[in-house]
């Protein structure tokens, strides 16, 4: 509440403006004998009195509705003989709407009447003797004012009435502080209109939901919505937000309050919005403030190979230390060396990994497309996702291979038109003892269409039911403990239209002996018929 004038505590505030005024502006004690001005008029004994009581222009300092509360005694109109036909227990209020502060002379007609007021309890003669005056206390208001100010006015009819003070005011909504925002003094509406009002967050605030209230007619505060949030190393006290202690940090305006750094980080300072990593610790980009500062992992542990003539499958153990993560990934490196295993060369493209050689999610990898009879070292890295922020040596385990030797084959025999008989030799060296060996025909250039494979653990195979006169390729590998190798030897051979006699059949010798004896006979019949003949 805003006092805009109390009329009665400084003199000059009244103007008694009329050419009947009765009213005389006197000082009386109260009960406790203290001083006070009062404004009376008891003109009852004649009728059709008309007596203005005129205050001075009242600045409304922007308010729409103010209110009048006035105190006054009455007297009793019965305990004054004879004036019973003109003595008035009311009187009436009324107000004028100006600019201008220096108005001398306003006509009955301009001004708007308030109210016409009457007394809750008035005195009479014993109570004046008594000293025991009842005051009569009665609140009115003005509403919709536009202009500066305005000029009240009291009118006495024949009243006997003293008017003890009179105090102008407006309501207003106290300026307040909710959600961390700030609402200024605000004078209330005319009417109920309710005021709306924007606040402003306060320092190192930020506005989370644009927030407002609105002002009600008496005065108070109604429907706070939205809100400010403490920005980014600030927490909330009391309305007001103050910095994050050292040791503490907040990341984000949303998070309420400071937080205690997470291991292995922390915050020298006050104010912090993160908490700084520990040396050889890192915090990668995605990782949230709220996450410990992780370091990279160690080397992979315990790793196997399995060999074969061109490919390598290699596992391997996870890493002891994850550094604190547990998106822990592999990368292999591939080197092709020399055969003591000083010169080394990046294997190149001709080289495969199944699934990747990169970002390898498993501990295991299939390295295909080697050279047989070759060494080669392959370096396994292991990572996570502060690897690449990490200056040191990343964990890495390194292990070395030599693949083995292809099967090499050669036509032992053709035993016919239809059949042949295979010979070949293992590898020198292979990945444990040989179990068997697999063999593959086909047709010339009929590969996809049609083949037969066969499996033998010698290192001889006839293949009988070929068609005579038609070319087939023959392909063999071993397989041992570790897996199969790769096909090798190939060899391209053709079948004859018509049988021949293999090449080094024990029976050959005796067919060859029987021949040529009786090719002797028969030379030996024809030489005789022929003499016989001519004697």
């Amino acid at each position: 509440m805003v006092v805009l004038s109390s009329l009665f505590h400084r003199p000059g505030l009244i103007q008694m403006v009329s050419e009947k005024f009765r009213w005389e502006e006197i000082s009386v004690m109260d009960e406790r004998n203290t001083p006070m001005r009062t404004y009376q008029v008891c003109s009852v004994m004649e009728a059709n009195q008309n007596n203005w009581l005129r205050t001075r222009h009242i600045s409304r300092e922007g308010a729409q509705r103010v209110y009048i509360e006035i105190k006054f005694t009455l007297r009793d109109c019965n305990s004054l003989p004879g004036v019973s036909g003109t003595c008035k227990e009311t009187f009436n209020m009324y107000y004028y709407e100006s600019n201008n502060a220096n108005l001398w002379f306003i006509k009955e007609s301009q001004y708007v009447k308030i109210d016409t007021i009457a007394a809750d309890e008035s005195f009479t003669q014993v109570d004046v003797g008594d000293r025991v005056l009842k005051l009569n206390t009665e609140v009115r208001d003005i509403s919709n004012l536009s202009k500066k100010g305005f000029y009240l006015a009291f009118q006495d009819l024949g009243a006997c009435i003293a008017l003890v003070s009179v105090r102008v005011f407006y309501k207003k909504c106290p300026l307040t502080v909710l959600n961390l925002a700030q609402f200024p003094d605000t004078i209330t509406g005319g009417d109920t209109a309710l005021v709306e009002v924007h606040g402003v967050c306060v320092n190192a605030s930020e506005e989370f939901e644009p927030p407002k209230m609105y002002c009600s007619a008496d005065g108070g505060w109604l429907v706070p919505i939205g809100r400010c949030v403490c920005k980014p190393g600030f927490e909330e006290n009391k309305d007001v937000c103050q910095p994050c202690r050292p040791g503490t940090y907040k990341a984000s305006a949303t998070d309420a309050y400071c937080t205690k750094c997470p291991p292995h980080s922390s915050s020298p300072q006050e104010q912090a919005i993160e908490c700084i990593c520990e040396k050889g610790f890192h915090r990668a980009e995605t990782d949230p403030r709220s996450m410990a500062c992780t370091r990279p992992p160690s080397a992979p542990e315990n790793p196997i190979s399995t060999v074969n003539e061109t490919y390598v499958s290699l596992e391997w153990s996870p890493p002891r230390d994850t550094g604190g993560r547990g998106d822990i990934f592999y990368s292999l490196l591939c080197r092709k060396c020399s055969g003591d295993g000083k010169k080394c060369a990046p294997c190149g493209s001709s080289v495969h990994f199944v699934p990747r050689q990169f970002g390898l999610s498993s501990a295991s990898v299939l390295i295909t497309d080697l050279q047989p009879d070759s060494n080669y070292s392959f370096t396994i890295e292991s990572q996570n996702g502060v690897s690449d922020l990490s200056p040191t040596p990343r964990g890495t385990v390194e292990i070395n291979v030599t693949t083995s030797q292809t099967v090499s084959v050669v036509l032992k025999e053709r035993r016919s038109k239809d059949s042949v008989t295979l010979a070949w030799q293992g590898p020198e060296r292979s990945n444990g003892a040989i179990v068997e060996y697999e063999v593959i025909y086909y047709e010339k250039n009929q590969r996809e269409q049609n083949y037969t494979v066969l499996k033998t653990r010698s290192n001889m195979m006839t293949v009988d039911g070929l068609k005579p006169g038609t070319t087939y390729v023959f392909r063999v590998r071993a397989r041992t403990d570790g897996g199969y190798g790769t096909y090798g030897g190939e060899i391209e051979l053709e079948t004859s239209h018509e049988d021949v006699l293999p090449i080094g059949d024990p029976n050959q010798s005796t067919i060859l002996v029987v021949s040529i004896a009786g090719g002797i006979v028969l030379l030996i019949f024809l030489v005789t018929c022929f003499v016989v003949s001519g004697r």
